[in-house]
């Protein structure tokens, strides 16, 4: 993983680099072009000018123009960044010495001024390269410089201490150039890094805006809306995208604000700000200290807050149903111990049915006691991979030999390949025993056995997995289908209103999703979806 995050680190700054160091480039290609014109000039000035003698002509002028034309290639290779750096700059630097060499040597009476123009390309050197490569390039010239002394005239004590002082300002020059260049890629570093983390965070921030669930406005002192999150543009009805009038938009919310402008004083009163939105409650602020023209408008959705509430009440309710339900358990085991040794006397017709009313009514109620310590208990899944098909062939296995299903159809419906979830085994066994129970208890006809599939499936090809129970029954009314997974939410006299709503408590826990689909002809259809298993793919460096 490190190596990763270093290549990938790498791979961010390199564009950055390339950048800076082709703007380099660029400069002394430029720099080089003006220095092999300058040769050009002094080596054909002899033709004009007496006073401008050349050693040897026609060297002078045949290297000046082939590293011109050296020079102009270069220049027009400059947008296309080299790929081994290193080596094309250390090429060209060392044309660059030798070209001077040949130009001090052919034209000694400006020797002087082009050793002078050499201290560039001996800074650019120590710019581009490594330390060592500056320090040879130096070294390079300084030794060009006391060869052309040597091979000057006959005494060459001046030229040479001319060539040790330019080498004396080559070594210094070179030194410079790398302390400076390398404070300037460390600052341009830092400027490139921070312009990123700056970048990241305005995008971050932006994210987290755009994906907040309160919705967040920025309207001007002229009502106009400058910027707009994804849950206020829900909140206010999904107006168009060309809408930027907060008075045209949501005229009621334009009036609170105007409201709160004038007299500082907000309507803390929910307001629906468009037909079949959620209603709010809008607080405003101002964008800064400084400035009144902006103001931040945060609209909350009290559906949230009323859910929030509604899940400490339920959280409550739990514990103290849990607590209730241990201290009922004890007395409704005496009296079903007490029911049973009574039915084991000679009882009349009329006392044992009494007896079978109360040993009923005690099931009942542990029933219900055994909902509601399920209900507080939560505990958490525990999810492994399941093939769908293969769980639900046993599932059915498993139900029909604990549950007398009689003329009853209970069957699976699989599917053609294998499909792989990811789930609690055993807390989608709950939901499932749940779901075929009711199915087989309110999912038939009059005078007709229920018919009952499972059915494992996968919602498209590449779609995630499900898991169904259909029946054949007489369909959940739209109107009762709505609140079926509220809690102690029943339409039969001895439902508890638990079932449905512990299966989907059980579903959310797994990452699933527990929802009634009617069935076209008539039935019901509970759908599960699941969530698919990741795979892992391993990549090997080489």
């Amino acid at each position: 993983m490190a190596n990763l995050t270093q290549r990938a680190q790498q791979k961010t700054r390199t564009p950055g680099s390339a950048e800076h160091i082709r703007r380099e480039l660029r400069v002394l290609n430029i720099y080089r072009v003006f220095q092999a014109l300058a040769y050009v000039v002094l080596s054909f000035s002899s033709l004009i000018f007496t006073w401008m003698p050349l050693s040897d002509p026609l060297i002078a002028r045949a290297s000046a123009a082939v590293y011109l034309l050296f020079a102009l290639v270069m220049l027009a290779r400059t947008s296309r960044m080299p790929r081994r750096l290193t080596a094309n700059a250390s090429a060209c630097l060392t044309v660059d010495m030798l070209a001077a060499f040949l130009a001090t040597l052919a034209i000694p009476s400006a020797h002087t001024g082009i050793a002078a123009m050499l201290v560039i390309n001996v800074g650019a050197a120590a710019l581009l390269l490594a330390p060592r490569l500056g320090g040879l390039f130096a070294a390079l010239a300084t030794l060009a410089m006391l060869a052309q002394a040597l091979l000057a005239g006959n005494d060459p004590a001046a030229p040479l201490l001319e060539a040790g002082l330019f080498g004396v300002a080559y070594f210094a020059t070179a030194a410079l150039c790398y302390a400076l260049g390398s404070q300037m890629r460390a600052s341009e570093a830092l400027a490139e890094q921070r312009g990123t983390d700056l970048a990241n965070l305005a995008q971050i921030n932006d994210l987290i805006i755009r994906r907040m669930r309160t919705g967040v406005l920025l309207v001007d002192d002229s009502n106009h809306i400058h910027q707009i999150n994804e849950s206020a543009w829900v909140l206010m009805g999904n107006p168009g995208v060309d809408q930027r009038d907060l008075g045209a938009i949501a005229p009621e919310l334009s009036r609170r604000l105007y409201h709160w402008r004038t007299i500082h004083e907000s309507d803390s009163t929910a307001v629906a700000l468009a037909e079949g939105a959620p209603e709010v409650v809008p607080r405003f602020t101002r964008l800064s200290a400084h400035d009144d023209a902006h103001v931040l408008v945060f609209l909350d959705d009290t559906s949230l807050v009323s859910q929030r509430a509604e899940q400490l009440t339920l959280t409550t309710l739990g514990r103290l149903s849990a607590s209730i339900a241990h201290e009922i358990r004890n007395p409704l085991a005496a009296i079903r111990y007490s029911a049973q040794l009574l039915a084991e006397s000679e009882l009349s017709d009329a006392d044992q049915r009494m007896v079978e009313i109360i040993n009923n009514h005690c099931g009942r109620v542990n029933e219900i006691i055994e909902n509601i310590l399920q209900l507080s208990r939560r505990e958490r899944s525990r999810p492994e991979n399941l093939d769908l098909n293969n769980w639900a062939v046993r599932f059915i296995d498993e139900y029909k030999e604990a549950n007398d299903t009689g003329p009853d159809l209970l069957r699976p419906l699989l599917y053609p390949r294998p499909v792989e979830a990811l789930a609690d085994p055993q807390h989608l066994q709950q939901v499932v025993w749940n779901l075929v129970q009711n199915a087989l208890r309110y999912g038939r006809l009059p005078d007709e056995p229920a018919r009952v599939m499972v059915v494992a499936r996968l919602a498209s090809d590449n779609g995630p997995p499900l898991l169904e129970v259909i029946d054949r029954g007489p369909g959940i009314p739209p109107k009762v289908a709505a609140q079926i997974f509220e809690p102690f939410f029943t339409t039969h006299q001895y439902g508890t209103g638990l079932g449905l709503y512990l299966a989907k408590q059980m579903c959310d826990a797994n990452q699933a999703n527990l929802e009634y689909v009617p069935v076209a002809g008539g039935g019901s259809c509970f759908r599960i979806t699941l969530t698919a298993p990741v795979r892992m793919s391993v990549v090997a460096e080489a």
